[in-house]
């Protein structure tokens, strides 16, 4: 698809075990090739719903009466569904991330190709941006960001490099950061390390780690007795966090014991993690950081 090609996609279609008069949900709807894989296993009562708070993403909306699609963060996933009277479903698909689109519409700003303004929001009607994260955070908050969601091990030095350059003049694009920081990032590294620093800003101005946490502890009350929760992260911070929750139903630390040694968690996991073959990632090469966990809701 020219919007977005789906990731893993028979794999993650086949991991909801869908009931063909069942209801689902796909959190992130893109271009809609994982809802209409779904929608294709649906009978005539089956239901989906999906959700995209990227207005970009209306333009691809299914016209099948099966199909509702809500304009919302996932993160408010229970209480929409609540809106349209859904208090159970049989499954939840979630691919993370920023969409082939997002990526590829330079004005986003999402990616370093492009020499664009500093936005990075995946809702547009968002009130921060890229911008004011790189012009507006003190160095502390900033280098924080950049270690903690890019990982970047030299994120003081980074930080420090941005707040002394826009003293004298703001940071409005792509280009002016990157070519701030070129004498701090050896050539052979570049690619990384700006993909590094771009992913955190982003993850920063969408809130996205808050988000995931938001959305899974909503997940084990949303879910029938055979649901199941379908999710594919890619970069560690994402997956970290689903195969924590899914292990123990929570993020950090471990689940208490009862006086007799057990613990209850809501979900357990289903078969193994599931990575894209050679031939996925040959021909959609976005698809070469992506892993896949599949749950249900326990006994």
């Amino acid at each position: 698809m020219d919007y977005h090609e789906p990731v893993l996609l028979s794999h993650s279609v086949d991991g909801l075990a869908i009931n063909p008069s069942g209801t689902y949900v796909d959190v992130t709807f893109g271009g809609g090739g994982h809802s209409r894989a779904i929608l294709e296993r649906l009978n005539s009562t089956g239901r989906l719903y999906a959700f995209d708070q990227d207005p970009d993403a209306q333009q691809n909306i299914i016209d099948d009466e099966r199909c509702t699609l809500i304009p919302q963060n996932f993160r408010f996933i229970n209480r929409y569904l609540r809106f349209y009277g859904v208090r159970k479903v049989d499954g939840i698909l979630a691919d993370l991330g920023v969409s082939s689109h997002q990526f590829d519409e330079a004005s986003r700003g999402f990616s370093t190709r492009f020499d664009a303004d500093l936005d990075m929001r995946m809702n547009q009607s968002g009130s921060l941006t890229a911008y004011q994260v790189i012009n507006g955070y003190d160095e502390e908050a900033l280098a924080e960001v950049l270690f903690r969601y890019g990982e970047l091990r030299n994120a003081r030095t980074l930080a420090a490099k941005i707040v002394g350059a826009r003293s004298s003049k703001a940071i409005k694009t792509s280009f002016d950061l990157k070519k701030l920081l070129e004498g701090l990032i050896p050539k052979s590294k570049e690619h990384k390390v700006l993909a590094q620093l771009f992913q955190g800003i982003r993850i920063e101005v969408n809130q996205e780690i808050a988000v995931l946490k938001e959305f899974l502890q909503q997940v084990p009350a949303l879910l029938n007795p055979a649901g199941r929760l379908v999710v594919i992260s890619y970069h560690s911070l994402e997956d970290r966090l689903v195969k924590r929750f899914i292990r123990s139903g929570l993020f950090e630390g471990e689940p208490e014991k009862d006086v007799f040694g057990h613990v209850s968690v809501p979900l357990k996991k289903v078969g193994k993690l599931i990575v894209p073959d050679a031939k996925e990632i040959e021909r959609n090469n976005r698809a070469r950081s992506a892993k896949l966990r599949i749950a249900s809701l326990c006994p």
